[in-house]
This record gives structure tokens, C-alpha cells and sequence, in this order.
């Protein structure tokens, strides 16, 4: 008899347990199929990146400003933002203005107008494609590395180590790099802007023959003082929003759902090269509405 009850009882407890396991697939399948749900969950994960990576910056930021100051950091991160990227920079921003040069002299000339092709090549440099450019040529070279050095330093567990140590990681980390991002980011468009306006010397008045002067006294009567602040007030912003998406990227990588460890990694740095992309052009739109 108390065999009998025991079969009982374990039929009872396999039944029971299978019934939950049942209802909870079916609950998961109704969640993942209703759009609603979906949506909503996305908006959520939108807004708590947002609002994580707004708070991220806003505390690196405050950070630079408060005593011990990190000199030797600073100088450190501007050698590696700033000084390793002249090349790419230099050789970027020379392309850049041949082709201006190009392409604009066979457009104006359709109007008579090729005398003009200084004001462009220096207008386009110097307002839009420089700053942009610049951006997205550091973003390829330093930012994807300061997304993966920071990741690899979170999965290894050397940020918790800052944190055992009373060390906070935002200000160790990031702030450094944000102050050498917001001195390199400007000199580095300028000399992208120099170097393009050469280059569209060198296609328009030494291979298609138009005069130097009238191309160098084009380039000096458009340029104003407002075109070239304009620039650099753009390579700052975008500074701000390179080094924030790359760094918080890396910071929060243990966060991530779809992949861990050298898999999170890997997909922190995919994701700080193109929101970073997308973000300097997006950024680039509204700032252009207000300063044109």
C-alpha cells in the first residue's frame, strides 16, 4: 500500500513540474511573438543606454576638473589620439581635396565659373568634410582600440580591481581620454583642412592650369572667420561623442546580452565604430541647422 502511494506521489510531482515547464514555454512564446512586447522592450533598452552612457559622460566630464589632475594621462592619450593619426589624417585629407579639386573644376567650368574652384574646395573642407572626416578617420583608429582596451579591461576583471582599490574607473579611464580628444580632435581637422586645400591645388592649378593666385586668393576672400569656428566648435562635439560611445561601449561590454567574454568584446567595438559613425553624421545634421 505504501508503494501504491508512493508511485502515486512521484506521478503527481512529474506531472506538476512538467505542467510549469509547459507554461512557461508557452508564456515565452506568447511574449517573444507579441509585437507589443517587442517594441516596448526595445524602447526600454533604447532608453537605458541612453541614459546610462548620458550619465557615464556627464561623470568623466565633471571629473576632469577636479584635483588630482591627470597630466601625464592626458599626454599619454593625446600621443595615442592625437599624434598617431596625423598620418591617416594627412594622407585622408590630401585625397579629399584632390578630388574636390576634380570634381569641381569640371563642374564649374560648365558655367564659366572655374576661377571659383578655391572657394569650394576650402568651403567644403573647412565647414563639412573636415570635421566629419577627421571624426570618422579617428573613429577607425583610436576609437575601436579604446572600445576593445576597455572591454578586454572589464572582462579580465581589471575594473573591479580599480573599484576593490577605492579607484573609480570612469574618472581613471575615460575622463584622460575625453580632455586628449578635446585637444586633439580640433588640430587634427585643421591640418585635415590644410593639407585638403593643397590637394586641390595640386589637381586645379597644377594639373588643370588654373592660376595659383586666383586659386589661393579665392580660398582667402570666401573663408571667414565664422566658417573656420564653425569647424572647430563641430570637432569638439564630436570629440565628446567619439570617446563616449567608444568608452562606454567598452565599459559596459559584461553587460551585453548577445555575447560574453572575447565574443562581447568583439561586438562592443563593431558597435562603438558604427554608433559613433552614425552619431557624428546625425550630429553633423543638427549642428549644421544651427550654426549655417
Amino acid at each position: 500500500m505504501s508503494l501504491f502511494f508512493l508511485k502515486f506521489k512521484f506521478k503527481l510531482i512529474v506531472f506538476i513540474n512538467n505542467s510549469r515547464v509547459k507554461d512557461n514555454i508557452l508564456g515565452d512564446s506568447v511574449i517573444t511573438k507579441n509585437p507589443f512586447s517587442i517594441l516596448g522592450g526595445l524602447v526600454l533598452l533604447l532608453l537605458q543606454g541612453i541614459g546610462r552612457t548620458s550619465i557615464f559622460f556627464i561623470k568623466g566630464f565633471f571629473s576632469i576638473f577636479f584635483p588630482p589632475l591627470q597630466f601625464a594621462k592626458v599626454l599619454e592619450q593625446v600621443y595615442f589620439i592625437g599624434a598617431k593619426s596625423i598620418f591617416v589624417i594627412a594622407l585622408t585629407g590630401a585625397f579629399t581635396g584632390m578630388v574636390l579639386g576634380l570634381q569641381g573644376y569640371y563642374t564649374l567650368v560648365k558655367f564659366g565659373s572655374e576661377g571659383m574652384l578655391g572657394a569650394a574646395v576650402a568651403l567644403s573642407l573647412i565647414r563639412e568634410m573636415g570635421p566629419v572626416l577627421a571624426a570618422i578617420m579617428v573613429i577607425g583608429r583610436a576609437g575601436s582600440a579604446m572600445a576593445a582596451e576597455i572591454g578586454i579591461m572589464r572582462i579580465s576583471e581589471q575594473i573591479d580591481a580599480l573599484e576593490t582599490m577605492d579607484i573609480d574607473p570612469v574618472r581613471f579611464l575615460f575622463s584622460p581620454r575625453l580632455t586628449a580628444a578635446i585637444i586633439s580632435f580640433p588640430i587634427l581637422t585643421a591640418l585635415f583642412d590644410v593639407i585638403g586645400i593643397l590637394g586641390g591645388y595640386l589637381t586645379g592649378s597644377l594639373l588643370l592650369g588654373i592660376n595659383s593666385g586666383i586659386y589661393f586668393a579665392r580660398v582667402e576672400s570666401s573663408v571667414v572667420m565664422d566658417d573656420v569656428s564653425g569647424g572647430f566648435i563641430k570637432s569638439i562635439i564630436f570629440a565628446m561623442v567619439v570617446v563616449t560611445i567608444c568608452s562606454s561601449q567598452g565599459y559596459y561590454t559584461h553587460t551585453r546580452t548577445d555575447g560574453f567574454g572575447a565574443k562581447g568584446v568583439s561586438l562592443s567595438t563593431t558597435s562603438a565604430v558604427v554608433i559613433s559613425c552614425v552619431l557624428v553624421l546625425v550630429t553633423d545634421y543638427v549642428l549644421t541647422s544651427f550654426l549655417i
